[in-house]
């Protein structure tokens, strides 16, 4: 491992003389991918450097003991100086192996989330809004900003399904967790006799694909336009500005309607398209490779309950990792760090358990 941090730590020494190459400098497509090369090793190398200080205190305690001749005193500060070393030591390696560990590639990417509603008829599509409504906050909570792609909003004011995207840095790494079944336990508004009903929304959450990740081919799609219409049928405008996009080889269907223009749907709905194209390609990957190391959580797979939001006790489960808030307006609310940071924290033990095992 140590050998691996000082190739890391080379690497970072020879970019940063790179990047003040003119040649480099001048080519701005490697000067850019050199600096976010360096970004990424930075913490690895920062890291390395306070390990190296902590060992290097560790062996000049350990001489100075070796040499004798010291004071009682002096000997005790002395060891007392070792054992911190040593604690201080194991602790940076630790945390060195966790920055050692193969990073997600789609991590830096923006995502598309698409909420849809499942079981629970109208409860349901309200549930789904209100996902929708506790993922904009958490966004704004953390500057990045959402923008809607496709919606089918019913009249009480839920979604039968809605597809946005998150921009910003790390909103991928953050919100890859949120795949899967929502179930949430309420009375409904429409419930005279206060039974409480159980309903559940899917949440899938797909890395943003730029058309380099994704090539497809213009011969593959059946492009369809009508005209959009909102909920109750009502018609938002006479044209046919909505489209409809087939990708004819994996059957993938993707709508868009809400601009007025053709061409801003149509630009939408491939951005969708591509990303749904891209997580299926991901799936395939990963269930090769031991079938997406099942131990891990956050495997994303959408038929899994993952977490139940339960109002009468203003409670909110997460059933991966077995937490259990009591503060459910405010989870609702976007205030979601806790139990996010509990499931990075809890991948991230897996991921070290299956390295240290092979």
């Amino acid at each position: 491992m140590l050998e691996k941090l000082s190739s890391v730590e080379e690497r970072y020494d020879k970019i940063t003389a790179m990047l003040y190459d003119p040649a480099v400098i001048a080519d701005i497509d490697q000067y850019s991918a050199l600096i976010k090369e360096q970004k990424s090793l930075e913490p690895v190398v920062e890291k390395f450097c306070e390990y190296k200080r902590a060992e290097a205190a560790l062996k000049e305690s350990e001489e100075l003991l070796e040499g004798g001749g010291l004071d009682r005193d002096f000997r005790e500060l002395v060891r007392e100086e070792l054992e911190s070393s040593k604690a201080l030591t194991a602790k940076l390696l630790e945390e060195l192996k966790i920055l050692l560990l193969p990073k997600d590639a789609n991590d830096d990417k923006n995502v598309i989330m698409e909420i849809r509603g499942g079981a629970g008829g109208e409860e349901s599509a309200l549930f789904a809004g209100v996902l929708f409504r506790m993922y904009s906050m958490y966004a704004e909570s953390r500057r990045w900003k959402t923008e809607v792609l496709s919606a089918n909003p019913t009249e009480l004011g839920g979604f039968k399904e809605i597809s946005f995207s998150v921009s910003g840095e790390g909103a991928y790494s953050r919100l890859k967790f949120e795949s899967g079944v929502h179930r949430v336990q309420r009375v409904p508004e429409t419930e005279t006799q206060g039974r409480i009903h159980t309903s559940t929304a899917t949440v899938a959450v797909l890395p943003e694909a730029e058309e380099v990740d994704v090539q497809i081919n213009p011969a593959d799609l059946a492009i369809d336009t009508f005209r959009s219409s909102g909920a109750g049928g009502q018609h938002i405008n006479k044209t046919e500005s909505a489209i409809r996009i087939t990708h004819i080889p994996t059957g993938t269907v993707v709508e868009c309607q809400d601009e007025r223009s053709q061409h801003k749907n149509k630009d939408k709905a491939m951005k969708i398209l591509r990303s749904r194209i891209l997580e299926s390609e991901r799936r395939k990957q990963m269930s090769s490779i031991a079938d997406e190391r099942k131990s891990q959580v956050g495997t994303g797979d959408r038929s899994e309950r993952i977490r139940t939001y339960n109002y009468p006790q203003s409670r909110v489960t997460d059933h991966r990792i077995g937490l259990t808030l009591y503060k459910l307006e405010q989870f609702l609310s976007g205030d979601m760090d806790e139990i996010i940071d509990a499931l990075i924290t809890a991948d991230t033990a897996e991921k070290l358990k299956s390295e240290s095992s092979e």
